[in-house]
Formats: C-alpha cells, structure tokens, sequence
C-alpha cells in the first residue's frame, strides 16, 4: 500500500508571513502610530534699532556753471587769428581771438591828432582873450570884442573835449579787436574760423563757463515745500532761503551721496503748470570733478533730529498693498505684524507705525515662516548686518557638516 507526500514549501510561505505581519504590528504599537515631528525652521532675527536720525529728501537735478558767458564781437572786422585751445581752460582778460586791426590803428591815430589841433586852437584862443583883456583895461577896443574872444575860448574848449571823447572810442574799438576771456573758466568750440567776416553782436564766436564752485538746480513739489515752511515756522529746520542748509550729491556712476554742499537759492514763486518750486545748491570743484550739464542725485536736509525705529528692508513682506513683518512672539512662534513704512536712513527703513523698540524681527529665512504663529528657531544677528551669523551658530553649523 502506498503513500502520499503533502508538499512542503506552502506551508513555509504561510507561516513567514504571519511572522513578518505580527513584526509589523508590534513595531507599530511601540511608536504609537504618529508621524516623526519636523523641527521648526531656523531664522535670523534682529532687534529693532531705535535711535536719533535726521531725515533727507531725495531730489535729481542737473550741475549748471555759475558764470556762462558767450563771447561775441563789440566791433567789426576780419577775423585774424584764433588764440586758444578749444575746450580747455582759460583766465580772465586771456586772449582768444585777434581781429585785424589796421583801420582801427589808423582810425585812433586821426583821433589822436584831432585832440591835438583842438588843444592848439583853445590855446591860441586862450591867448587872443587875454590881448583883448589888455585892450579892453586900456580901452583901445570895444567891450564887444572881448565877449566874442570868450565865446571863441570857449567853443575851442568844447572843441577839445570832443575831440577826447572821439579818441577815447577810436582806442576802444582798437581794444575791442583784442578779444579776451571775460571770466576764468573753460573755453567752448571756436565757432567761427580765422578769415570771416565778424559783426558786433550778431557773431557768436564761443562761450566760457566757470568751473569753481558750480550750481546744481532742482525742483522740490508743493507738499515738500508747504512741510519746509511749517518746519520753520516750528524752529525745527531754517528755510534754505535765510539758511545754508547741507546738501549732498552723488553723480550718475557714484554711490551714495559722496559730495557736500549747501544751499543758496530758493525761487520766489512756485511754477503753477507743474507744482514745483526751482532750488539751487553750491558745490566746490577744485579738482575739476563737476562738469556743466552732468545728471546730479541730491539729497537735502529734511528735518531735525528726532527718536525713530529702523528696520533692515530685508524683513519687510508685501500682501497686496500692505506691508508686514514677522516678529517672535512667546514661545519663539512668527507673528504678522502690518507695518508703515519712511525714509531710509543709514542703510535702514524707518517704521512710523507697527512695531515697539522691544520687538525682535525675522530679518533672514522669512520664506520659511509658511503662516502666522508658525513655531521658529531664531538666532540673533546685528540689523544691519543680517547676513552676519553670530560666531556659535556660525561654529555649531560647521560641526553639524561633518
């Protein structure tokens, strides 16, 4: 009789299950079945600053010469000769250009010797009285003829008077062929060659601006002007038209504002077509830095010192058109805080409304704070140096990368 053998491996597999299964199940009940907790996000957060600041008001404006004089001809003539090099820098009562001046030469010598032949006839006048005086004392001739010698003294007078006058104008237009620099500065483009034909007032022959010091002009609007009146009528801040109040400048490729001034003109009148009110700043430029014309940033004084909270840009978000900032609150949870913002002073943002001196704000890792009251691991760094991590954390970082 035979028998049959059950196979072996099915019963294995069962039991290798159940086995694994009841692992599981154990496992399960020893970690009570909750996910593994994420710590809360590390952060940098800063103290506000409180301190005493002196507000600027930004403006743009352009470098303008003090003098600009254009250089014309006061009398006619061929031009003879250009004596200068064209955009460099001249003196005063320089020659620059030369006018032919041969008929001039001649012209003052004819008013030279005209003076003199009056000069002769008021002396030989002179004379003729003086006879006739003696004539008259002796009564050999009548009272008549001295009347007419004084008269003739006197025309040979005039006579000479006039003649000096002609010959005064006659040495002036000889000068006026000499035509100097008015001022010193720095001569423009000769605009008309040697060989032309120059007439007195119409031919421009170039132009001479002054270099040292320079202007630079701008435009504030009506609120900035009507809040610097009120300022001065509160003794916070003097008007720039009675007061020299600093101004700074920055060109077109500089940063900040690395150039000091102060004011010395505010106009008399607001322009009713755009609301804005011309100024005026003075600027040394010994060195020659400042050009006419160059594109000009300013900044003017705005107000007196006063106590403000400062924050760094970096911690300031944006919800449509609010602005907010996260603050650590009890138990180190990131807190909204809707916030009103000012001018920015020393690499800061004045906060006008929001915040208190004793709040600390997330200044680095805001992107991490996914909600309000969201739990954060905040580290302090200076708030104007946010990116500088204090040397422990900076340490305990490097230690946690190896």
């Amino acid at each position: 009789m035979s028998t049959k053998t059950l196979p072996v491996w099915p019963a294995l597999a069962n039991a290798a299950l159940l086995m694994l299964l009841g692992l599981a199940l154990a496992g399960c009940s020893k970690s009570g079945g909750a996910p593994p907790q994420m710590p809360p996000p590390q952060v940098n957060v800063a103290a506000v600053v409180q301190k005493d600041v002196t507000l600027w008001d930004e403006f743009t404006g352009r470098i303008e010469a003090v003098d600009k004089v254009e250089v014309r001809p006061r009398v006619a003539g061929y031009l003879e000769k250009v004596n200068f090099e064209e955009g460099h820098d001249v003196k005063k009562g320089e020659l620059l250009f030369q006018i032919d001046d041969r008929e001039y030469r001649a012209a003052h010598a004819r008013a030279v010797a005209e003076v003199e032949r009056a000069r002769s006839r008021a002396a030989l006048a002179q004379r003729q009285l003086e006879r006739s005086r003696q004539l008259v004392s002796n009564k050999l001739v009548a009272r008549n003829d001295l009347d007419l010698r004084e008269d003739e003294l006197a025309q040979a007078q005039a006579d000479v008077k006039a003649t000096q006058a002609a010959a005064e104008q006659a040495r002036l237009n000889l000068d006026f062929t000499r035509i100097t620099a008015p001022i010193d500065g720095r001569v423009g483009k000769a605009l008309v060659t040697q060989g032309n034909l120059v007439a007195p007032g119409s031919s421009l022959l170039t132009t001479v601006v002054s270099m040292d010091p320079v202007y630079v002009s701008f435009e504030g609007d009506e609120n900035t002007y009507l809040r610097y009146q009120g300022l001065d009528r509160q003794g916070e801040r003097q008007s720039s038209r009675i007061a020299s109040n600093p101004v700074r400048m920055g060109l077109a490729d500089e940063q900040g504002y690395p150039h000091e001034g102060v004011m010395n003109f505010v106009d008399n009148e607001l322009d009713a077509g755009t609301g804005t009110i011309r100024a005026r700043a003075v600027f040394s430029n010994k060195d020659g830095l400042f050009t006419p014309g160059l594109f000009a940033r300013i900044r003017l004084l705005g107000s007196g010192a006063q106590s403000a909270l400062l924050i760094n840009d970096r911690a300031v978000l944006t919800d449509q058109d609010r602005k907010f900032v996260y603050v650590i609150g009890p138990e180190n949870k990131a807190l909204r805080r809707d916030v009103k913002l000012g001018a920015a002073v020393d690499g800061l943002r004045i906060v006008t409304d929001g915040l208190a001196a004793n709040d600390r704000v997330v200044v680095n890792g805001v992107q991490k704070v996914f909600f309000p009251g969201m739990p954060v691991a905040p580290l302090d760094v200076p708030m104007d140096k946010p990116e500088q991590a204090p040397p422990a954390v900076a340490s305990a970082g490097a230690a946690g990368s190896h």
